[in-house]
C-alpha cells in the first residue's frame, strides 16, 4: 500500500474519529466532576453510612482496572440488564462508554477534591458551625469553592488522563482515535508508523491544549493565602 493510498483511507476519517474523543472526554469530565463532588462530600460526611459507602466505593472503583468497568456497563448493564440510553447500538455504546467513565474518573476527582479540602483553614469550617450553618452550607459555600480553586492543576491532570482513557471505549465498537488507528492498521500494516504517529500527534494536540488552559486558571484562580 502506497501513502496516497492510505491517506485517502485515514484522512477523512481523522477528524469524525477526534471529534468522537473530545466528546467522550467532555461528557465524561462533567459527569466526573458532578458524581466525584458529590462523592467527595460523602467522604466527609458527619453520616457514617455516607462516608462507609462512598470510601468503599472509591477504593475498589479506582483499583479496577478501566477495561473492566467499560466491559461491566456494555456487558453487565446493557445485554444482561437491559439498560439503553439511545435507540440505536451506536449511540448507545457511546453513552455506555460515557457512563463507565464517568463512574471510574470521578473516583480520582472526589480524591483530588478531598487533597483541596485540606488546604481549606479548619478554623473557616468550626467558624461556621459555631454560627449555627449545617453541613451542606459549610461545604457548599465556604470549602467547596475554596478546594477547587485549590486543585484546578491536579484537577487537569486527571481530565487529561481522562481523555487517553477514552481510547478504551474502542473495546465496545466505539468509533473513536483508538479504534480508527486500529482499522487502519489492519489495513495498512506496512504503515504502522505512519499511521500511529498521526494518531499520537492528534491527543498531543488535545493534552497539551487542555494541560495548557488548566495551567492558566490555576495560576489565575489560585486561592491568595
Amino acid at each position: 500500500m502506497n501513502d496516497a493510498s492510505l491517506w485517502e483511507s485515514m484522512g477523512p476519517q481523522l477528524w469524525p474519529a477526534f471529534w468522537v474523543t473530545i466528546q467522550l472526554t467532555f461528557y465524561s469530565a462533567i459527569g466526573s466532576l458532578v458524581w466525584g463532588t458529590i462523592l467527595a462530600a460523602m467522604r466527609v460526611s458527619p453520616v457514617p453510612v455516607m462516608r462507609g459507602f462512598a470510601s468503599v466505593y472509591v477504593n475498589v472503583v479506582r483499583n479496577t482496572p478501566l477495561t473492566l468497568v467499560v466491559l461491566f456497563c456494555a456487558i453487565g448493564l446493557y445485554q444482561n440488564l437491559g439498560l439503553t440510553f439511545a435507540p440505536t447500538i451506536k449511540s448507545n455504546n457511546f453513552w455506555l462508554a460515557v457512563l463507565a467513565f464517568v463512574l471510574y474518573t470521578s473516583t480520582f476527582v472526589c480524591e483530588t477534591l478531598r487533597s483541596g479540602f485540606n488546604t481549606v483553614p479548619l478554623g473557616q469550617a468550626e467558624a461556621a458551625r459555631s454560627l449555627g450553618m449545617p453541613f451542606t452550607q459549610v461545604f457548599g459555600i465556604i470549602v467547596l469553592p475554596q478546594a477547587i480553586r485549590s486543585v484546578i492543576g491536579p484537577m487537569g491532570s486527571v481530565l487529561i488522563a481522562l481523555t487517553k482513557n477514552t481510547t478504551v471505549a474502542s473495546v465496545i465498537g466505539v468509533a473513536e482515535a483508538a479504534a480508527l488507528m486500529k482499522t487502519e492498521i489492519e489495513t495498512f500494516s506496512d504503515q504502522l508508523f505512519v499511521i500511529f504517529g498521526v494518531i499520537a500527534v492528534g491527543f498531543m494536540i488535545i493534552t497539551l491544549t487542555e494541560g495548557a488552559v488548566f495551567g492558566y486558571l490555576a495560576k489565575r484562580l489560585a486561592v491568595k493565602r
